[in-house]
């Protein structure tokens, strides 16, 4: 085989290994969903844990907003949890922290038990109508997304492994502020 003939044929096959790898990340990005980073956060009928409406939208705006869709028997959010306290104490404060509970086989008084016997903290809303999990376009329970004080959406993931304090760090850096991880 000539030199020429097997230069050729590396070259298509390494064109081919991009192509195949790229093709494969589309795939696995549009499989996992949720909203675009980049995208402004949408606004999201919810209800209080006593019932009250309210609106995602209205939890934007001062700092930066962690948003986690959960629920009592999801066991990835379980995973989260110290991280999520860990996160909740170092951003005390600076940046605020909303539960939003799924309706699946869940009630807000379940929801409202099992935040109060584990000592969960934040804010607690409810999804009845899932309006904010189909604006938000979740995939999953343990779904997290943190948005910067102006409601960019600036990280989202699911699972119990997140590193939910680099994601928060994610909300300083957007608008060019420091991230002072010691306090």
């Amino acid at each position: 085989m000539r030199l020429s003939t097997m230069r050729t044929r590396l070259t298509y096959a390494a064109l081919a290994a991009v192509l195949v790898s790229a093709s494969t990340a589309r795939v696995a990005r549009a499989q996992e969903g949720g909203i675009e980073v980049g995208a402004t956060a949408p606004r999201a009928a919810v209800f209080t844990r006593d019932g009250t409406p309210t609106d995602l939208g209205d939890f934007v705006g001062k700092t930066p907003v962690v948003l986690e869709f959960w629920a009592t028997w999801c066991p990835l959010c379980k995973q989260l949890e110290p991280a999520m306290a860990a996160v909740r104490e170092q951003y005390k404060g600076r940046v605020r922290f909303v539960s939003v509970g799924v309706p699946n086989n869940q009630t807000p008084e379940k929801q409202a038990a099992f935040a109060a016997e584990r000592h969960l903290g934040g804010e607690f809303v409810f999804d009845r109508d899932s309006k904010a999990v189909a604006a938000y376009k979740v995939p999953h329970t343990s779904y997290v997304v943190v948005l910067d004080r102006a409601g960019k959406v600036v990280y989202t993931g699911v699972g119990g492994e997140q590193d939910v304090a680099a994601a928060v760090g994610k909300a300083f850096e957007m608008k060019g502020e420091m991230n002072d991880r010691r306090r």
